[in-house]
């Protein structure tokens, strides 16, 4: 299967060099990787053009965009820019952050997973961070949850669900879609990745407004904002988290922002969630 990787660079002449490394190592390389520089201030161009002019398969583009560093909708933009460089011939489309290291049989795993399930729309392995010297599981999301880091796409999946959403909350989205059309979301937890910057470690309260007019957008409503909320604020024992998405949830409400999935995805969105609810209390 052919697999095709986007790289979104922002300042990660740190962790950029040791990420490309450990995809040109895989036990399966991939067809092509697009590193895109997304108005980078450090030497992240140096290690890129390096690395490109290396291996054949691996192409660096640059992205001009601004200089605030938002999740969400600047790391799609840039996602984008490399998918413009890309052609249709592949099976497999991966987004990958830069600060990532990944197991050398990696691609492998993941080609095997497409393979063993038609059905299989979106497939990752599970991000971990160093921790008193041990990676341990950077706990932030459920076990059957891929992050927006490592997130690997059957083509026709991809193309169902439209691409990605350029706003906060897009790799959540982008699997209540593919659920929506009936694919399926495999995760695998011996595909161990090592990831090297904590996230959402420097997030200011105005982005955390942003993770509730995510749940808005999303068409949650209230009580599943709030579940989420809180769910959310105690895996990073945060109090003023929950009160701070909560806000972002009133102010999109209050500003009747646009919804980011239809009315009939809503309607499934909210089924799926209150069944898996269901299915943890009893």
């Amino acid at each position: 299967m052919r697999t095709y990787i986007i790289i979104p660079t922002y300042n990660e002449e740190t962790y950029l060099a040791q990420t490309l490394q450990s995809l040109v190592a895989q036990t399966i390389i991939p067809d092509r990787i697009i590193v895109v520089n997304d108005n980078s201030t450090d030497q992240s161009q140096n290690i890129i053009d390096d690395f490109a002019n290396k291996y054949h398969f691996i192409t660096g583009v640059l992205n001009v965009s601004a200089p605030n560093h938002e999740p969400g909708s600047k790391v799609i933009n840039a996602f984008s820019r490399g998918l413009k460089e890309l052609d249709d011939d592949y099976d497999i489309l991966c987004k990958f952050d830069a600060d990532l290291i990944f197991p050398k049989h990696y691609l492998e795993s993941i080609i095997s997973i497409f393979k063993a399930n038609p059905k299989c729309g979106m497939a990752g392995g599970f991000c971990h961070i160093l921790d008193k010297g041990d990676w341990k599981l950077e706990n932030l999301t459920n076990k059957d949850h891929i992050r927006g880091a490592l997130k690997a796409y059957k083509k026709d999946c991809f193309k169902q669900i439209g691409g990605l959403k350029s706003t906060m909350g897009w790799d959540t989205i982008d699997e209540l879609q593919a659920q929506f059309h009936g694919w399926k979301i495999k995760t695998d937890s011996s595909l161990e990745v090592k990831h090297m910057r904590q996230t959402g470690a420097s997030y200011s309260k105005t982005v955390i407004h942003k993770q509730g007019e995510a749940f808005y957008k999303m068409r949650y409503g209230l009580l599943l904002s709030f579940i989420a909320a809180i769910k959310l604020g105690s895996r990073k024992k945060n109090l003023m988290f929950v009160i701070n998405t909560m806000k972002g949830y009133y102010m999109a409400l209050r500003n009747d922002t646009p919804y980011s999935v239809s009315d009939e995805e809503g309607i499934f969105i909210r089924q799926l969630r209150w069944k898996g609810i269901k299915n943890k209390l009893f």
